[in-house]
């Protein structure tokens, strides 16, 4: 066996292993989200969907004190919070990330690079760093904590991941196609509308779903800038997860974790879709 021949082998081992690393942990989320043992989840007492139907307010064979989660409606407003916040932050942050990616790509102006650089600074910040920064700015200012200074919160860094995913569609795209346009008398608002927007749209959907998901699952940042009436699905769960980890949870994370996959897929189909 030749030295190619055990590299090959090792890095295959290695990549089993780093997956198996990754995903163990989400797929016993998922598995004992089934288990029918109300007490210690990490010992298998048979399959049930009670916890899912417990979560709905079905009627279920658990006992009162099996039932972890305190009240429906508290999980439902969770549930109507976090998809407020999201929508919300989704169309603010699409917007501002999608123009400026528009500004930095076909137009040039003084610091230009340092103005990009910018851009990735609120992604690569500490969450803690950034939630703490937020919550000083909120209280400071005279804000009340709630669904607008989450919203708001959000948008810092959601903005920033459309602002990267658009501006990586615009680098495919050549700018000629523009030039055209007005070369044939369609003015800004013209070309925008019937050439740019049509070619960038892909990765423009394809921000918004991502950044869409992100505002879903943000629990750091949210954590700090929420108020009392302005709990989200993340926050909510934390807080279920601070009396001992139940069921009940696993199937609410198997449920947060089926939705995300199915939004970033899209995200990731539509980002990918390439230019004609």
């Amino acid at each position: 066996m030749n030295k190619k021949s055990i590299l090959s082998r090792l890095l295959s081992i290695y990549g089993v292993l780093f997956f198996i690393f990754l995903y163990a942990p989400v797929a016993l989320i998922v598995l004992y989200s089934f288990n029918a043992n109300p007490i210690n989840i990490m010992i298998w007492d048979g399959f049930t969907l009670d916890w899912y139907r417990s979560i709905f307010g079905f009627s279920t064979s658990l006992n009162d004190s099996a039932s972890y989660v305190d009240s429906t409606d508290q999980l439902l407003n969770a549930v109507v919070n976090s998809l407020i916040v999201a929508l919300s932050a989704t169309a603010i942050s699409t917007v501002l990330g999608t123009s400026t990616a528009l500004a930095v790509a076909r137009y040039r102006f003084k610091f230009q690079g340092f103005y990009r650089m910018l851009m990735f600074v609120p992604m690569v910040m500490p969450d803690i760093v950034l939630g703490i920064a937020l919550l000083v700015f909120f209280i400071g200012a005279g804000f009340s904590l709630g669904n607008t200074t989450i919203v708001i919160g959000h948008c810092t860094f959601l903005t920033s991941y459309v602002f990267i995913v658009v501006s990586a569609r615009l680098s495919g795209m050549s700018s000629n196609i523009e030039y055209a346009s007005s070369d044939l008398g369609a003015n800004a608002i013209t070309t925008f509308r019937k050439v740019t927007l049509p070619l960038i749209l892909p990765g423009v959907v394809g921000g918004a779903l991502l950044s869409f998901i992100i505002s879903m699952d943000d629990l750091v940042i949210t954590y700090f800038i929420s108020g009392v009436d302005s709990t989200t699905l993340p926050v909510f769960i934390l807080s279920m997860i601070r009396r001992g980890i139940k069921p009940e949870i696993n199937a609410i994370a198997t449920m947060m974790l089926l939705f995300s996959v199915v939004v970033a897929s899209a995200g990731i189909y539509f980002r990918s879709k390439k230019v004609n």
